[in-house]
């Protein structure tokens, strides 16, 4: 990680990115945690995850949502009470890589707003692998960030695509379809020859948290369900897909 890869949204962000970042050890990939604090690209939940990525064996394309995510790794002594016999311990944490430049901040009555990441967009891609050569065929951003977009230090900014961070993958249908959220609230279907989106739904129980299934059902209907939400609020969202037309929805 560099500084090039830093929050570039307005020039004081920038500045308090810097600020940050000087505070800690960085460097190329495999840079060894430190007493000091090494912050590492990408972090523990940054990258792909075990079920983020999906298989075209027709094409053999493997699609792959990945996370722009760092983390601060930290080396302490080991304390003999809680640990065992280990000289020097890595602790995790990201609560030092927000970025915040808020002019109000020093009034008593002041909420200070949540801090914003460190890095710049996009925080959520998603990429599609040409296994017989190993070459990228195409990348882009996956999904959006409300909580970013609409920031109250952003108002007035134009921002770049966002992506959304999260391990949830797509799946790929037969007709060159590749459905997923990335772990977002709204549901995609991309054209898998470029990446490029051909319809969106916003799912109205929240965030897709599990990759898509697809099936055919006896009907003669091809229908891809997701599940949304949590808790109470958890919804199953089944689409009927025609060829490659817009998905028709029921909850």
């Amino acid at each position: 990680m560099s500084e090039r890869d830093l929050i570039d949204f307005t020039p004081e962000l920038r500045r308090r990115a810097l600020e940050i970042f000087g505070q800690y050890r960085h460097g190329p990939i495999f840079t060894p945690p430190s007493e000091q604090g090494t912050i590492v690209m990408p972090g523990n939940i940054g990258g792909a995850g075990w079920g983020s990525t999906s298989y075209d064996p027709t094409t053999h394309t493997l699609y792959v949502k990945a996370t722009e995510n760092p983390a601060l790794y930290r080396i302490r002594k080991g304390v003999p009470n809680d640990t065992i016999g280990f000289e020097y311990t890595v602790d995790l944490t990201r609560a030092a890589l927000g970025v915040t430049a808020d002019p109000d901040s020093g009034k008593a009555d002041h909420t200070p707003p949540d801090v914003l990441p460190l890095i710049k967009p996009p925080y959520g891609t998603l990429t599609a692998i040409d296994l017989d050569s190993g070459k990228r065929k195409w990348q882009v951003p996956l999904g959006d960030t409300p909580g970013i977009r609409n920031h109250p230090l952003l108002r007035g900014v134009t921002l770049p695509p966002l992506g959304v961070a999260g391990a949830v993958g797509g799946t790929v249908t037969a007709s060159g379809l590749i459905f997923a959220t990335g772990g977002g609230d709204v549901l995609y279907a991309l054209d898998t020859r470029s990446g490029r989106v051909l319809w969106q739904h916003a799912l109205p129980a929240g965030r897709g948290y599990s990759n898509p299934i697809t099936y055919r059902a006896s009907n003669g209907v091809q229908y891809v369900v997701i599940a949304t939400g949590a808790g109470e609020q958890a919804e199953l969202v089944a689409f009927a897909v025609s060829g490659r037309s817009a998905p028709a929805s029921s909850r």
